[in-house]
């Protein structure tokens, strides 16, 4: 049965060209049945195996006396065909038919009308006008353009066509698109496969259209181009293609995925407009993040995105979610189009921590570990309570920055007879609620140390417990971990204990009001002045040993409500030369050294720390301005700090023979275990500790931009030059903020001057702050 079907006012009437006329099918008029469905095995779908009647009839309008008669003629032919197994999987060429003339191309010649690919994305209709070169041609598109293009690029050749005039491409163009219907590929898809047979366009047109014309062949063309249910390329030679039917399993399988494909689609543009409507609402009225949580398929496509945006797409799969979502938003495919997107629809605050998400930081503890907590603060006994030394009658200080939450050192000074001062470094004792091995040890060793942003704290252990069972606290009995040591008048190590103790804080100082009390010499706070002598003392003797003094500024960030769009900032810059700072850091490194020298002494593997340096020349730096300046130069070529657990190691930049981390062990875990004196585990929780210490600063880096990006255009601010970079480009240190960054410098100052610069442009997102000199005229 060969098809005919004319093109008439939008009506196509069907005609038979070698079979039985139409009339011979008016017969069967009334005996029109629904097609049959299959369960497909694979997907699931209930598929027809043919389009129903209704289904073709809502695709085209066909006469009705002739169509239901052919719709009837064709689903019974193929029901018949599969009874006596005639469908045959392989397409083979009939008759020995040869496809030597079928592909036989074209010469290229001036007026043939020819469709080529522009680029990935477009398929235009042009006139062949002139050779360009041995191959190539200059060709005139649908668009009036004229441009050159290569043999390759030709996807099909209009025939019959001579002379074509451009001009007259559109209307042609607009001709074919009216005639296209691709439901008739269905049915020359069923006579095809039944005769198992190729065709090529022009046999397709003659076959549907019962006209092989320019117009009709072209139609044919793009209904096989854009077919991907029915037919397939069996060969092809240039612009030349045979096309052969596909099995009767290959289209099901086909529609199937086509069905899928089609409810995929609407299921994202549903989820596009969901975001529209999202993005459209004020901020206050938006959706909370929790919404996009209660439907699977919604709280799959939100977090690919969000995966996207942090650059931790898992699988292909997030990645093609995500790029649909934004190429249907009309955004590019970047990381940074995903995360203003999510603002936009509030499923982000607008200062969110990408770095947080990206490393996965445990932001809250699980119930099991904080019911682990509270019941060991209730059930946990002090086996060292016989032991422990009473050092209650001592004046003890704890000295921290302000927003402090977890207190874990405090010190203490008298004078002995002989005139030498005795130190007492008093460390909060942990290991009575957490024992080697128990939940609690393994979640802090996960963590690795507590996590401090300008936004938020993400205590090492459970909030409670930290707080209130380890923390010291004024006034109240505490159990710690004492080291106490007697300096010689030079300041070197005499003597030395390591006791477990008790002790009852006296004062809880701000560094602020520690150097307050220390410039007003008071004589009852003589303890006070104890210490800031024995800390001048050390220091005094470290720089002996070749330590080098990398003081500098040190910048804090405490943002107050950070879910808010413009939230408010309070930033601190403290000079790590400062007495009261001066002062906890020289008791901390004494105490490190002395754990050192304790450990070794007593054969305990301990994580020793060191860093070996290549006799730094300090002086060699001494025309350099004391303090940040040279700091920085110094800090540029010392070496990484490294860990042993056998020995202890020289720490060069301390003047050190040994160093051990012992002070925090509420916040960090290699405190703990030292005081664990476990060895191992030490890579794992550097690594947590080292993504911890990124964290940080990226967060101090991001809300200093911010909070620069928030001040007056012109507002100047005074600047170090700490070196030059590239001819005039300058390392500058921003002394009210304590920032490093970059700018051109005028001619004719040097490193060390301190100038005026300005903001130009910060975004705290992109990491991005251009300065520029502020030169007074």
């Amino acid at each position: 049965m060969i098809m005919a079907v004319r093109v008439a006012n939008t009506c196509s009437i069907v005609c038979s060209a070698t079979s039985p006329p139409l009339a011979a099918f008016q017969c069967r008029f009334y005996h029109f049945r629904t097609l049959q469905f299959r369960l497909h095995s694979k997907s699931r779908f209930r598929l027809p195996i043919l389009w129903s009647k209704q289904q073709f009839l809502s695709h085209a309008s066909f006469r009705s006396c002739s169509v239901h008669s052919l719709v009837d003629s064709v689903m019974e032919e193929l029901k018949t065909m599969r009874k006596r197994k005639r469908v045959y999987a392989k397409v083979g060429l009939s008759g020995g038919e040869l496809f030597v003339n079928k592909l036989e191309n074209r010469v290229l010649q001036k007026g043939l009308l020819l469709e080529f690919k522009k680029d990935s994305d477009r398929i235009l209709l042009a006139v062949a006008e002139r050779p360009d070169g041995k191959k190539n041609w200059i060709v005139s598109d649908q668009n009036g353009v004229s441009c050159s293009i290569k043999p390759q690029q030709i996807t099909f050749i209009v025939p019959g066509v001579e002379n074509f005039d451009h001009s007259g491409i559109s209307q042609f163009l607009q001709k074919a698109q009216d005639n296209l219907d691709p439901a008739l590929l269905e049915f020359a898809w069923v006579e095809l496969l039944e005769k198992n047979k190729s065709v090529s366009v022009e046999e397709l047109a003659e076959m549907i259209f019962g006209s092989a014309e320019p117009l009709e062949s072209y139609c044919a063309h793009l209904l096989l181009s854009k077919d991907e249910i029915y037919f397939s390329v069996l060969a092809a030679k240039g612009s030349r293609s045979i096309y052969a039917p596909r099995s009767t399993a290959q289209v099901e399988e086909l529609l199937c995925r086509k069905l899928a494909k089609e409810a995929a689609e609407k299921e994202l543009q549903e989820f596009v407009q969901q975001l529209m409507s999202a993005k459209a609402m004020p901020a206050h009225a938006k959706p909370l993040k929790s919404s996009w949580m209660v439907d699977e398929k919604v709280r799959h496509k939100i977090e690919s995105l969000e995966a996207y945006a942090i650059d931790a797409c898992k699988d292909d799969d997030r990645k093609k979610i995500a790029g649909m979502i934004l190429k249907a938003m009309g955004l590019a495919k970047t990381a940074s189009s995903a995360v203003n997107l999510l603002i936009d629809i509030g499923y982000f605050p607008v200062h969110v921590n990408l770095e947080v998400l990206k490393f996965n930081i445990y932001t809250d503890h699980s119930e099991e570990i904080i019911s682990a907590a509270e019941s060991h603060m209730i059930d946990s006994c002090d086996e060292d309570e016989l032991n422990r030394k009473d050092l209650t009658h001592l004046k003890v200080y704890a000295i921290d920055v302000d927003e402090a939450d977890e207190l874990d050192d405090a010190l203490s000074a008298t004078r002995l007879q002989d005139g030498r001062i005795k130190v007492y470094i008093h460390v909060a004792d942990p290991t009575r609620y957490v024992e080697p091995g128990s939940i609690l040890d393994k979640e802090a060793m996960k963590r690795g140390t507590s996590v401090f942003l300008s936004t938020a704290t993400y205590p090492m252990f459970p909030e409670k417990l930290a707080m209130q069972g380890m923390s010291l606290k004024q006034g109240e009995v505490c159990n710690v971990v004492t080291v106490s040591v007697v300096l010689h008048s030079d300041g070197s190590i005499a003597e030395y204990s390591v006791d477990n103790s008790i002790i009852k804080p006296t004062y809880m100082l701000t560094y602020e009001s520690a150097t307050e009390l220390l410039h007003l010499n008071l004589e009852e706070e003589s303890e006070l002045r104890l210490l800031a002598e024995a800390a001048a003392l050390r220091f005094q003797w470290r720089l002996r040993q070749g330590a080098i003094d990398t003081a500098t500024l040190e910048t804090r960030i405490k943002v107050a409500n950070p879910e808010d769009p413009e939230p408010v900032i309070n930033l601190y810059v403290e000079n790590q030369a400062d007495p009261a700072m001066r002062l906890v850091s020289e008791m901390m490194i004494l105490c490190g050294e002395t754990i050192a020298t304790y450990g070794s002494f007593n054969n305990i593997p301990l994580p020793y720390r060191g860093q070996p340096q290549s006799n730094i020349d300090v002086s060699a730096f001494a025309h350099l301005p004391e303090g940040p300046v040279r700091s920085s130069a110094i800090v540029k070529i010392m070496r990484a700090a490294e860990i042993d657990f056998r020995k202890p190691i020289r720490h060069g930049v301390l003047g050190l023979p040994g160093y051990v981390q012992f002070t925090s062990p509420i916040r960090r875990y290699l405190d703990l275990l030292a005081h664990y004196q476990l060895e191992g585990m030490a890579s794992i929780v550097n690594m947590h500790t080292r993504v911890a210490r990124k964290l940080s600063n990226s967060s101090l880096r991001y809300w200093i931009i911010e909070f620069l990006r928030r001040q007056p255009k012109n507002k100047r601010y005074s600047a170090l030059i700490l070196r030059f970079i590239k001819d005039r480009t300058a390392a500058l240190l921003l002394v009210e903020v304590g920032l490093q960054a970059s700018a051109w410098v005028s001619v004719g100052t040097q490193i060390g001057d301190e100038i005026e610069v300005q903001v130009e442009e910060a975004h705290p997102r992109d990491d991005v702050l251009y300065l520029k000199e502020a030169i007074s005229l």
